[in-house]
């Protein structure tokens, strides 16, 4: 696991024009300060860069956190490689050059940074330095308000929608990237078959997995989720390369995994580091909140009062921190509102009552205009449960099965439904009847 940012370096390699030493350049200067400010140096010989213009160059240009791209002696290749990563990540890009080497144009507006060579041919280091620091240190303020820039002019070239629930993304990205079509019929045949061996023989046919695209490494992961294959998942994440490590997407994938194999501090680690570097979103706060709600389950099997408090409360927050980020999505919201009605004092309650008809109107929304999906339909199905509607419950609990894609789905249902029934069981309430729904839930997971 990587928590480290990368920085795509740019650079020639050797000696040019007898008075320019790019190895020191690159040796001397870039490389020291990438290290020492805790980032991942990718380093492309840009001499290389006319034959790489294939996906998962552009990936790694576009991807990493930060670019550091020498404009010394730049070929129309190089020129229009630059031109892709200032027009998506003007914030987070440098571009340097040196003083020895005239450029064709005007460099005020880019913000290049020059070095130079003394007369015995070194690298004049010390002022090429400060200046790089202070330019990485500028980056680094703006790298959230530039990533959230460049997602959005990204989805709209691919045709996007940038206004999608945040839950939804992972599967509408897997969907609408292109790639190799016989391999994307493959995984999608081997998760339909449940077939980890199938699905483990395509990823070794695939080669360097550091050298895939996005697609392909999110659809192997997706496939590895849809047939619980978690240590598969993490395998699969530790093997790819240093910029699709730090993507949003496979890093709130990764913490799933890591969550359901008990591994739940690192996932804790990985998805808040994910809020604080990106914001807070529905879709990394639903995952967040099923760890803290997992935790306080462990903790009340455990006797450990204080700590079940503790990860209730936490998991109660999460929940509608992501509900408070998308009000169109209803999937925290309903999370929350089963816990509220669990905890059951009298600020939750109250607190319950103001969510219910807003997670009603948002899942209703998606019914009336958009393609619903298991969730939509399992949310239904948990307001049924909560507003004790046995007849509704029965009718959405049909529908709900008839949407569900991978198995884990239904147990996550069911795991809800069981809480509702203990709590209403020890109210003194009837829950036979939700048991009946879970035992029909349970029986599609298996």
């Amino acid at each position: 696991m990587t928590d480290k940012p990368s920085c795509l370096i740019l650079i020639n390699t050797g000696k040019k024009k007898s008075c320019i030493d790019f190895d020191s350049v690159y040796n001397q200067a870039v490389l020291p300060i990438i290290k020492a400010n805790g980032i991942n140096p990718i380093f492309i010989d840009s001499n290389t860069v006319g034959n790489q213009l294939n996906k998962v160059f552009v990936e790694r240009l576009l991807l990493s956190d930060y670019a550091i791209i020498d404009i010394t002696n730049a070929n129309s290749n190089l020129w229009f490689t630059f031109g892709i990563r200032y027009a998506l990540r003007p914030l987070s890009t440098i571009f340097i050059y040196s003083k020895q080497y005239p450029i064709n144009f005007d460099l005020k507006e880019i913000h290049a940074i020059s070095y130079s060579f003394a007369q015995d041919k070194h690298l004049e280091i010390e002022p090429f330095k400060q200046q790089l620091i202070q330019q990485l240190m500028q980056k680094d303020q703006n790298k959230i308000k530039e990533t959230l820039h460049a997602q959005q002019i990204i989805q709209f070239m691919k045709g996007y929608k940038v206004d999608d629930i945040a839950r939804l993304k992972t599967d509408t990205f897997r969907e609408q990237l292109i790639y190799d079509a016989h391999l994307k019929e493959s995984l999608e045949l081997a998760r339909q078959e449940k077939d980890l061996k199938r699905i483990k023989g395509i990823q070794n046919s695939i080669g360097l997995l550091t050298e895939i695209e996005s697609g392909i490494a999110l659809d192997l992961l997706l496939s590895y989720r849809a047939i619980e294959a978690w240590e598969e998942m993490v395998n699969l994440y530790e093997s790819l390369s240093e910029h699709l490590k730090r993507s949003v997407l496979i890093r709130e994938q990764l913490g799933f995994a890591y969550n359901r194999l008990n591994k739940k501090d690192q996932a804790i680690e990985i998805l808040e580091d994910l809020i604080h570097e990106h914001g807070v979103s529905s879709e990394t706060c639903s995952i967040l909140g099923r760890v803290y709600k997992d935790k306080w389950m462990d903790a009340n099997q455990n006797n450990q009062t204080n700590e079940a408090i503790i990860n209730l409360d936490k998991a109660i927050e999460k929940y509608v921190q992501g509900f408070e980020a998308d009000w169109r999505d209803a999937y925290p919201g309903i999370n929350a509102i089963t816990l509220l009605d669990i905890k059951g004092d009298s600020k939750s309650i109250q607190l319950k009552q103001e969510l219910l008809p807003i997670v009603r109107f948002a899942v209703h929304q998606r019914l009336k205009h958009k393609t619903p999906d298991y969730w939509d339909h399992a949310t239904l199905l948990e307001l049924d449960i909560l507003g004790n509607d046995q007849n509704k419950a029965l009718r959405d609990l049909n529908i709900a099965i008839s949407s569900i894609r991978e198995k884990w789905e239904p147990k996550t249902t069911a795991n809800n439904l069981k809480l509702i029934a203990n709590s209403r069981f020890q109210s003194n309430q009837d829950s036979q009847w939700i048991i009946k729904i879970i035992e029909q839930l349970e029986s599609c997971s298996i």
